[in-house]
């Protein structure tokens, strides 16, 4: 009988070890190539007078903004997905809310190396750039120069990518890349915005035709992408894009190009500035002559950026 309950003691010990192992083994995690970012942020800037000597307006401005990856790698191939988002709003005593920033960008790079030890891979890249919504030439809030969708940037290509990944450092050259586009209102595609065909007219004002809502280009595009720690809790993020269409003017460059510095107090608290300039020649300025809103010429469009605000990042597990 004692021995029996050896026997029985031994095998519910076994039972138990096998039930621990089990659990520990479910509880292990799985190994996946793929990697995950996510970024939300909130930028809150104010400033209030009352009874200033030196007279000044109150106002308020905010921004919301978001920037989101998702990476696959492995030792021949790697696919990488970005999506940034960015809203921001200004109000100011005696003045309706304005727009100050509006940008929807989601890229994908696929790239393939047959030697892991290379730096160089063979690529396929796509970008989509548009806004959320209507932008002016304030104070003219009546007629909006720009919509959702219009425009709409798309660049599709092939090519080579030379990436440094410990120096976070991306160069992308594609003599072959399709530039579309897209002007998704009547109005303003019958006005020509944004390099599509306007609208044909008779010597009436009848109109014989609509204006044209694509355009197409065939070009060559480089572009790099290059991140750096300047010093501790510094960071900066330069990125620059180049495209020049083979058939309408070749060697006119259209240029986009951010820089942003971004300062961090703690894991939650950053201040950041930047630049965003932008040259396109099919993009036409708007001017306001004698109260009327008439078109001129392409110009450099520049923006400055700066702001305090509360940022929180978040990364899936690793599996």
């Amino acid at each position: 009988m004692r021995l029996l309950y050896i026997v029985l003691a031994l095998f519910s010990i076994s039972a138990f070890a096998q039930s621990i192992d089990s659990l520990a083994v479910a509880k292990k995690p799985v190994q996946t190539n793929w990697k995950s970012k996510n970024l939300v942020g909130f930028d809150l800037n104010n400033i209030v007078f009352v009874n200033w000597n030196a007279g000044g307006v109150s106002s308020i401005s905010g921004m919301a903004k978001g920037n989101f990856t998702r990476t696959y790698s492995e030792a021949h191939q790697k696919w990488h997905n970005e999506l940034i988002v960015r809203y921001g709003l200004n109000k100011q005593d005696g003045i309706e809310v304005r727009k100050t920033d509006d940008v929807f960008q989601f890229s994908s790079t696929y790239g393939y190396r047959k030697d892991s030890l290379s730096n160089w891979y063979h690529s396929a890249k796509f970008n989509f750039n548009t806004q959320f919504t209507n932008g002016y030439n304030y104070p003219n809030t009546e007629i909006a120069i720009s919509k959702p969708l219009a425009p709409a940037y798309t660049f599709l290509g092939i090519g080579a990518e030379y990436m440094l990944k410990e120096k976070k450092f991306i160069l992308y050259l594609s003599p072959l890349t399709i530039k579309n586009t897209l002007v998704l209102d009547k109005n303003l595609a019958n006005q020509g915005a944004f390099g599509v065909a306007p609208a044909i007219y008779d010597t009436n004002g009848i109109q014989l035709s609509a204006g044209k809502q694509t355009r197409t280009e065939l070009g060559l595009l480089i572009a790099n992408s290059y991140k750096r720690e300047l010093m501790k809790n510094f960071m900066m993020d330069n990125r620059l894009s180049l495209y020049s269409d083979y058939i309408n003017k070749f060697g006119n460059i259209d240029v986009d190009w951010h820089i942003q510095f971004e300062l961090i107090a703690n894991e939650y608290l950053k201040a950041n500035f930047g630049l965003n300039l932008i040259y396109d020649d099919d993009i036409k300025a708007k001017e306001i002559v004698n109260g009327q809103q008439i078109t001129v010429g392409p110009k450099i469009q520049l923006k400055q950026m700066m702001g305090i605000g509360i940022v929180y990042e978040f990364k899936s597990k690793k599996q």
